[in-house]
């Protein structure tokens, strides 16, 4: 809206700006002179998941490729780990013989997800009272900061598939398990000493669901 001030002086415009997207500049008039107004906002931040994301490549893993390691008797068979999804996720295929399972954990770090290709599988996890079986192309889903174990209690050896996301060490978690498995069964508290490194508590070592 213009407004006049006493005779012989200029009419003064009087702009009103609309907030407009803070990314683009605009180009404003006031008293006959020309003004870039900018604003500078601050940079956004890309997430942690996008930038590793974004630093993975592509790749195939043969069905019989893929490191192996041997998990306080269980055989994990990994088609990803976290050093090739850039710690997106890891993926393998543990192969739980009769008998054998995990002691009742919590991870602070990473959720897993535990799908049975084969065999059947006895999971336990904290808010439920009984265990649950577990048959083939049945899935369980071990969210992190609650408690979960896993069993095989019948007479032939399970095949899961498990997914672990994101991957904050417990490929490195494992690895160090599979080399005090090599020289036998390790002493409990040596288990939960290495599980503690990687934000895994162990919670009943004794007793694994049955």
């Amino acid at each position: 809206m213009p407004m006049s001030s006493s005779a012989g002086t200029r009419s003064i415009s009087v702009l009103l700006l609309r907030k407009l997207p803070p990314s683009r500049p605009h180009l404003a008039n006031f008293a006959g002179k020309a003004y870039l107004l900018v604003r500078d906002p601050k940079p956004r931040r890309r997430s942690t998941m996008d930038a590793k994301a974004a630093a993975a490549e592509a790749f195939v893993r043969e069905p019989a490729a893929g490191s192996t390691l041997n998990v306080l008797g269980i055989t994990h068979i990994y088609k990803a780990t976290g050093a090739e999804t850039a710690g997106s996720f890891s993926l393998w295929e543990s192969v739980v013989p009769p008998g054998a399972g995990t002691p009742s954990h919590t991870h602070a770090r990473e959720d897993e997800a535990f799908y049975v290709l084969s065999g059947e599988l006895v999971v336990e996890f904290e808010g439920q009272s009984a265990p649950h079986r577990v048959a083939p192309g049945g899935f369980f889903f071990g969210a992190r900061g609650r408690r979960h174990a896993i069993r095989n209690d019948a007479d032939k050896p399970a095949r899961v598939l498990v997914f672990c996301a994101p991957s904050c060490g417990l490929d490195q978690m494992f690895a160090e398990l599979d080399a005090a498995t090599a020289a036998g069964t390790p002493e409990m508290a040596k288990v939960v000493a290495i599980a503690a490194k990687y934000g895994v508590t162990i919670e009943a070592p004794a007793d694994p669901p049955r």
